[in-house]
């Protein structure tokens, strides 16, 4: 039962996309919630904890790819908006030559072409500004993309505790279980041994209800 809740759990996280599982020296493709090998559906022919195995690490991969391409999505769209800002850069010292251009070839327009060349270099300021800008938000963004990507990391070590915790009470229950009734069964319980092995494994059942509960 607990691995079909993982398999559950792991199946719902995966992308559409195909993830390679390398196991025991096997290369295992997932694709679809199901898992195959040289192009063939093994899914069946594994037992539970060998697929949770290979579902685990596929769900790992896809959400790294997730985080990666939204790194990628982001830098790509810093990096256009820096070279539309080169390109206003360009366009400014284009304006600010002609300027000087024109200022050497007639004195009458001198004042003018002064004019001309500080309002072009308060523009090229401008757009230096707005450069150095836009490469702190690329920079901000690739922070953000590197935060995300250790939550998300954080977050599967947080899920494999408690996955832990259930198998760890689960255990604990079975081989409580089982003592109890070969104690029970050779006829070793007295009332109130009984009373006190009941309870125990009430408890037992209340952590195993909890620890599912939080996965």
């Amino acid at each position: 039962m607990k691995y079909y809740i993982i398999l559950l759990f792991l199946s719902l996280s995966l992308t559409t996309f195909a993830q390679e599982v390398t196991k025991e020296g096997k290369i295992y493709e997932v694709k679809n919630e199901k898992i195959f090998l040289d192009g063939q559906d093994v899914t069946e022919t594994l037992n539970l904890e060998q697929r949770t195995l290979i579902f685990k690490e596929a769900a790992a991969i896809s959400e790294k790819m997730k985080l990666e391409e939204l790194a990628k999505q982001k830098e790509a769209q810093a990096k256009k908006e820096a070279e539309q800002a080169k390109l206003e850069a360009e366009k400014v010292e284009k304006a600010e030559a002609k300027a000087k251009k024109e200022a050497e070839k007639v004195k009458k327009e001198e004042e003018k072409a002064k004019k001309e060349e500080e309002k072009a270099l308060k523009k090229k300021e401008e757009v230096a500004k707005k450069l150095e800008k836009e490469n702190k938000k690329a920079i901000k963004a690739q922070k953000k993309s590197e935060k995300a990507q250790k939550k998300a990391e954080k977050e599967i070590k947080k899920k494999e505790k408690l996955q832990k915790n259930f198998e760890k009470a689960e255990s604990s229950l079975e081989k409580g279980q089982k003592k109890y009734e070969k104690l029970k069964g050779k006829g070793k319980l007295s009332p109130e041994d009984e009373k006190k092995w009941l309870e125990k494994l009430e408890k037992l059942s209340e952590k195993v209800t909890k620890a599912k509960r939080k996965l």
